[in-house]
């Protein structure tokens, strides 16, 4: 276990240029004291290590200096964090570099270790695509993953739903969610990180002599999340009052569908005596009432009142499209 932590201090540092004693122990799950012996434990063994002190002082290891653990080449390094996602590392142009990254590091394995990989790795299959969903493919993926690799700020005639015009944007990250590409950039003039979503990019052009300033503190997962939950709170702005059928919220449970039952609802009655009342987070009452159909007679809509209203129109015309009036 120490000895794993006292690798892992060494790969974080020697990815991330410099950390602090907070930072590592938050990362690592231990208390600072113990990251502070360990950093001397390092040092005594010959690892060149030095701290800096300041509001943006930590530790770091002597430039140049690096773990002999891998001899990964660059587009390798780029690759591995997508050895598990071949469709996507091939998307972005890596798929062979993923293979060999994940070659040369079954071949640092001792034997023993290396059929434990090999066995994994036959076990688990990771497909990021939803189901029914075509996958996305963005024609400009691949020059962005290259401004985003090289550190080089784009300009992007980029499709917003207001309007289709220019922007000079400096890549942080991408971000692969249910099978679509997006990327996390700062605006020319502004500082805080926007999402831009890549299949909406009608032309990109790299900027070499543009460099990205990254904020040491940015991570571009705590990002997501905040971006990600903020993102449904304000789509999320409705909610529909709805009886649902056994069959409903299987249904709904499987396409991973919030809903919440109502507590003290009335109970049902004959043939709906099985079924619940629930509330169903909707953006409008367009998208409510399509999200509702598909439920077909599974589900019946209590409130609000124009969403109600909403649903009776559509079932008077399809109706008559379909000849029952």
């Amino acid at each position: 276990m120490k000895a794993s932590r006292l690798l892992s201090i060494l790969l974080l540092l020697q990815a991330q240029g410099r950390l602090t004693a907070p930072e590592l122990a938050r990362r690592l799950e231990v208390s600072v004291r113990t990251i502070l012996r360990d950093v001397d434990e390092l040092s005594a063994a010959g690892v060149p290590l030095y701290a800096e002190r300041g509001r943006e002082g930590g530790f770091q290891l002597r430039a140049g200096w690096s773990t002999s653990l891998t001899g990964l080449t660059e587009a390798e390094a780029h690759a591995l964090v997508l050895a598990g996602l071949p469709s996507a590392a091939t998307q972005l142009g890596l798929g062979a570099d993923a293979a060999s990254a994940g070659r040369k590091l079954l071949a640092s394995l001792g034997a023993a270790d290396r059929g434990k990989a090999s066995a994994a790795a036959a076990r688990l299959h990771i497909d990021p695509m939803d189901w029914y969903r075509a996958e996305d493919e963005p024609p400009w993926l691949r020059p962005v993953a290259d401004a985003v690799w090289r550190g080089c700020c784009i300009r992007v005639h980029y499709q917003s739903w207001r309007q289709l015009q220019w922007q000079v944007l400096a890549p942080l990250g991408l971000v692969l969610k249910a099978g679509v590409w997006y990327l996390v950039a700062t605006r020319a003039g502004e500082d805080e990180p926007r999402t831009f979503r890549v299949s909406s990019m009608q032309a990109v052009q790299l900027q070499e002599d543009l460099r990205v300033k990254r904020k040491r503190r940015f991570d571009l997962a705590t990002y997501w999340r905040a971006a990600t939950q903020r993102f449904e709170a304000e789509r999320a702005v409705l909610q529909a009052h709805v009886r649902l059928s056994p069959r409903a919220r299987v249904w709904l449970d499987n396409t991973r569908t919030r809903w919440v039952a109502v507590p003290r609802a009335q109970p049902g009655r004959g043939r709906h005596k099985d079924w619940l009342e629930a509330l169903l987070p909707v953006e409008s009452i367009e998208q409510g009432t399509c999200a509702v159909l598909a439920l077909g007679d599974e589900a019946e809509v209590l409130g609000p009142p124009p969403l109600r209203a909403a649903m009776q129109r559509s079932v008077r015309q399809l109706a008559r499209r379909y000849g029952v009036l």
